[in-house]
């Protein structure tokens, strides 16, 4: 993150919005866009300069009154608001230990429980750290399967795979981003955007957007090209005991066409691999 991160991050915010959403008139011709400084100001009922001195970085101590006032003038909605806190150190120090990086026996044995689902374990930074057979194959078209971060700007396999590849770019960024305010001494994870920041300039243009949300729930639309299109939900678990550890599941509802599909990708898989493994 770079030095005046809470800074950088209220700009973001306040460009996005007009002064009708907030309803105020607008007066004036803008040289920028989104609200003005003073408009944030009033709505978040404080001093026009303090406000200004938190933007530029020369105030770094808010209090949480102060910042439950700016994320309501901003519109912030809940993961939005936690990352401002704690972009402005207001969470305890310490408070979320650093992320583990290698996943347990029984959570690799649940891994394999979902037979007609892809299941997966990923780290802050995006990084695969275990994956059923079924995941093994959906993300088969990828030359490696090993960051989703990394492999949706990077690979060109994802402009395809991804039906609506800019709205995974956008969810991909975003929960970067919400990862940098809960683990943000986490060395991998500034490595990585480091890395796409430079190498990608879609990326680039996202992160600079400051668009903040974690993984939940929702869907998916895939293009495999070995089984067609696949219409999925997605939903994420955080694994209690490995912080920083999420358990991602790719399901299609039962009986569509969509669930034989996933049913005959994982058919095809296993006779694959049936096929090219080496005689005992």
């Amino acid at each position: 993150m770079t030095s005046n991160d809470l800074g950088d991050f209220l700009r973001a915010h306040r460009a996005r919005l007009r002064p009708d959403d907030v309803g105020l008139a607008s007066y004036g011709a803008r040289r920028v866009a989104g609200l003005r400084r003073e408009e944030v100001a009033v709505l978040a009922g404080m001093n026009s300069d303090y406000y200004a001195r938190l933007e530029q970085g020369r105030e770094r101590s808010p209090s949480a009154q102060i910042l439950e006032s700016i994320s309501s003038a901003l519109l912030m909605d809940d993961a939005a608001r936690e990352h401002m806190f704690r972009l402005a150190g207001t969470a305890p120090e310490g408070e979320r230990p650093q992320p583990k990086e290698a996943v347990s026996i029984a959570l690799r044995q649940l891994l394999d429980g979902y037979p007609n689902a892809a299941a997966f374990v990923l780290n802050p930074a995006n990084d695969f750290l275990a994956s059923n057979a079924l995941a093994d194959a959906l993300f088969s078209p990828f030359e490696n399967m090993d960051n989703m971060a990394r492999m949706t700007f990077l690979d060109p396999a994802a402009r395809s795979f991804f039906s609506q590849w800019e709205r995974a770019a956008k969810a991909v960024v975003a929960g970067l981003r919400h990862a940098t305010g809960l683990d943000p001494h986490y060395s991998r994870l500034h490595d990585l955007v480091g890395t796409l920041t430079e190498e990608s300039e879609e990326f680039a243009a996202l992160w600079s957007s400051h668009t903040v949300h974690g993984k939940s729930r929702d869907g998916k639309e895939l293009l495999h090209p070995d089984i067609g299109h696949l219409n999925l939900t997605y939903q994420t678990f955080d694994v209690r005991g490995a912080p920083g550890q999420q358990l991602v599941i790719y399901h299609a509802e039962p009986g569509s066409p969509s669930a034989q599909a996933l049913s005959l990708l994982g058919s095809l898989h296993a006779t694959h691999h049936q096929e090219t493994a080496p005689e005992q």
